[in-house]
């Protein structure tokens, strides 16, 4: 079926398209697939690159995987169209790769001015005639190229939840800085650029082969190797003494854990820190991945509930008991809206209602600390608006990856000064996440209101 060439002169908002187009100096196709950003605005173009290899990852092979490209995009202005092009994905699921290198800047410029025309024909009229553009001129085009850490992977196993959706579990290489890692990741198709659980995995034999699904590992519990983790645990250390307090009293600490994906800070908390944790998560199938991929077991300090955490939350507090409270909360949900980018937590949860009855379920020393992933400025605006009426004081930490911070809430004012404290569990959560413990800041009234100015 023909395009009709008027059909890219206007901006449709979400509209997606995709077909072949025969690639320059080649006897091949090209996939290009089309997308307009789901909200308007000036008509700024971009192209993208497929990593060769990766044509049929989810996020270059789906909506959602090109939609999060599109609003996650580093250019200097919000994009209003992103065209994505690569070769024709071989398989309609993901598959093992390792990563194929881009052709030579040269080549790579060379195909770049070939395909000029055709990108040409993708940009809306209103392109033309923006401001800065003068007669006898065309828009430019920019090309870009997506990099991360990734450089093998191997699909170990793609299934579906009734909450979750299409998932994939696989192992990758990761190369940082010259240094070699594998880890295991869970991811969702309905935000597949969104990693929901990685670990780092430990290889039983001798490396000896380039295929990722000839090798066998075992996961590694010592560490916390996703970003926002690490800060979530460091964020403890505002409540040590409160917690230290238990531990010497012959208390087990309790965690309530709303999201549990492949269980990484659960089995943390428990393994490394002996917490009594309780878990929460709306998708019986994660947790079975969970247990079958990732190490999560169901013991005497490792609870598992199959609901909604929310929903949870919000019963507990009709009628828990003192000696029953939690003395943290850990909320790690993100939305499950793909138009809003990637962005944490739901809006569900940040409502007062649901805030005074997580404040309910903790002990009168408790804290709540949430992995925060915000899509906008009005979005944090009301965020800290909310924890702000419903909590004592608020901490934040960046986790300086241009996208998580970790906010932490306390019921009481915290009168401890964490560098002149010296306490056995504050010297572990030192051990695990000694530099973001370190940049731990109080969020002020007047902080607030000029971030959100």
């Amino acid at each position: 079926m023909s395009l009709d060439p008027t059909t890219f002169e206007t901006i449709v908002p979400s509209r997606y398209i995709t077909f072949t187009f025969p690639k320059p100096l080649s006897s091949h196709h090209l996939r290009v697939s089309v997308l307009d950003s789901p909200s308007s605005s000036a008509a700024r173009i971009a192209a993208m690159w497929v990593p060769p290899g990766r044509e049929s990852d989810w996020i270059f092979s789906t909506f959602s995987g090109h939609l999060q490209l599109l609003l996650s995009s580093t250019t200097a202005h919000h994009l209003s169209r992103l065209i994505l092009i690569g070769n024709p994905p071989v398989h309609s699921h993901p598959i093992s790769y390792f990563s194929t290198p881009y052709p030579s800047s040269n080549q790579s410029k060379e195909t770049e001015e070939k395909l000029r025309p055709l990108l040409l024909a993708l940009t809306p009229k209103s392109a033309f005639y923006q401001k800065g553009i003068c007669n006898n001129e065309f828009p430019e085009i920019p090309f870009l190229i997506y990099e991360d850490e990734v450089t093998g992977c191997a699909i170990l196993e793609i299934c579906e939840g009734p909450c979750a959706g299409e998932m994939l579990i696989e192992n990758v290489v990761v190369e940082t800085n010259s240094t070699k890692e594998f880890r295991r990741r869970l991811r969702f198709k309905r935000m597949p650029n969104l990693v929901q659980t990685q670990m780092r995995i430990l290889p039983k034999n001798e490396l000896n082969s380039r295929e990722l699904d000839n090798l066998e590992f075992v996961i590694d519990n010592n560490v916390l190797v996703h970003p926002y983790l690490s800060p979530m645990v460091g964020g403890l250390s505002v409540i040590a003494p409160h917690l230290e307090s238990r531990i010497k009293g012959g208390i087990r600490p309790k965690a309530l854990c709303l999201g549990i994906g492949g269980g990484a800070l659960l089995g943390f908390l428990s393994s490394q820190l002996n917490f009594d944790v309780t878990g929460v998560e709306n998708d019986e199938v994660v947790l079975q991945v969970a247990k079958k991929y990732f190490g999560l077991e169901s013991n005497e300090l490792i609870h598992l509930i199959v609901g909604d955490g929310i929903e949870l939350v919000e019963k507990l507090a009709k009628n828990i008991t003192a000696d029953c409270k939690f003395d943290m909360i850990m909320v790690d949900l993100d939305s499950s809206d793909a138009t809003l980018g990637v962005s944490a937590p739901p809006l569900g949860f940040v409502t007062k209602s649901v805030l005074l009855a997580a404040r309910e379920v903790l002990c009168e020393l408790g804290v709540l600390i949430i992995n925060v992933i915000p899509s906008s400025k009005l979005f944090f605006k009301r965020l800290i608006s909310e924890f702000d009426e419903v909590f004592e004081e608020l901490y934040e930490i960046d986790v300086g990856n241009g996208e998580n911070f970790v906010l932490i809430a306390t019921l009481s004012k915290i009168e401890n000064d964490l560098n002149a404290c010296e306490y056995s569990l504050l010297n572990k959560l030192k051990s695990v996440s000694g530099s973001y413990i370190s940049t731990i800041q109080k969020i002020s009234r007047s902080a607030e209101q000029e971030f959100c100015k």
